[in-house]
């Protein structure tokens, strides 16, 4: 699979007009779980749950069309998609014309998946859902719900990912909580740029120690790492350190180049959260 040093990160960049689905950059999932100690069987379910604030064609008349879209990428494809090499497949669309929203649909939905899956059979699709200019109105913010760790106050000072940081009551009666942070950061693995994001970990299991969790979150501070791998990294050290019968972890990063990328990771099925944006996104 593509080597991230081949990727458009970072690198001078010419900006197609016509459609190209050849821009579109798979980085296989593999390496950053086999780091974690994942192999074939994962222990999560979930997905990837993109927002594209930047997607606009011309219509068989040559009159611009512009909408927003929600992207869903299953966790089991083995392919992240990178996410520059995403805004300029997008970009891409800019000056080509296409009968409806329907083809570009169709479109975005057939290449995407080719992406996720490349190199492997194909289990499950990408979704795809297109937002019209006439509903944007409808579009909410909402806060990530839980109780906010923040409100701790407490002095921190490690920056690399700590799992150590990380305890909880083993022998007492299990509790069951959703609790949420707004200091999540981590860096773009090939630019260093900052990545901002809010978490929210839904658990059932021993009561894990909130200030040590909080430390733990903000310990990914200089850490370097693709979103979906910061989330699972997050997902496994807790269900190793804090023995949770039931964990779900989600995290929604800020938009950059129009694209935010929101990891979602749970132990049990349920249903995927609604991509709805937070105030920072």
């Amino acid at each position: 699979m593509n080597p991230i040093t081949h990727s458009p990160l970072g690198q001078s960049t010419v900006y197609a007009d016509q459609y190209d689905p050849a821009l579109l950059f798979p980085i296989a999932r593999a390496p950053q779980r086999l780091a974690l100690g994942l192999t074939d069987t994962l222990p999560f379910l979930g997905a990837d749950l993109w927002t594209a604030f930047e997607l606009s064609w011309l219509n068989s008349r040559g009159k611009p069309q512009v909408v927003l879209a929600h992207i869903t990428v299953p966790c089991e494809s083995v392919n992240i998609i990178e996410s520059k090499s995403l805004k300029l497949y997008l970009g891409s669309f800019s000056n080509t014309r296409f009968a409806d929203a329907a083809e570009v649909l169709a479109r975005l939905r057939t290449d995407l998946t080719e992406a996720a899956w490349r190199g492997a059979v194909v289990q499950s699709s990408v979704g795809v859902k297109l937002v019209a200019a006439e509903v944007f109105d409808r579009e909410p913010l909402f806060e990530l719900d839980g109780l906010s760790l923040d409100r701790l106050d407490l002095d921190c000072d490690q920056y690399q990912p700590a799992p150590e940081l990380l305890t909880a009551v083993t022998d007492e009666a299990p509790v069951s909580e959703v609790l949420t942070s707004n200091l999540l950061k981590s860096n773009c693995p090939v630019t260093g740029q900052p990545d901002w994001a809010s978490v929210q970990i839904s658990y059932f299991g021993p009561q894990i120690d909130q200030a040590g969790l909080l430390r733990y979150i903000v310990s990914f501070r200089n850490h370097q790492g693709f979103h979906e791998d910061c989330v699972e990294r997050m997902f496994m050290d807790i269900q190793t350190r804090c023995q949770t019968h039931k964990l779900a972890v989600y995290a929604r990063y800020t938009r950059r180049g129009g694209l935010d990328i929101n990891p979602f990771r749970t132990s049990f099925p349920q249903a995927l959260p609604s991509n709805v944006r937070t105030a920072r996104q």
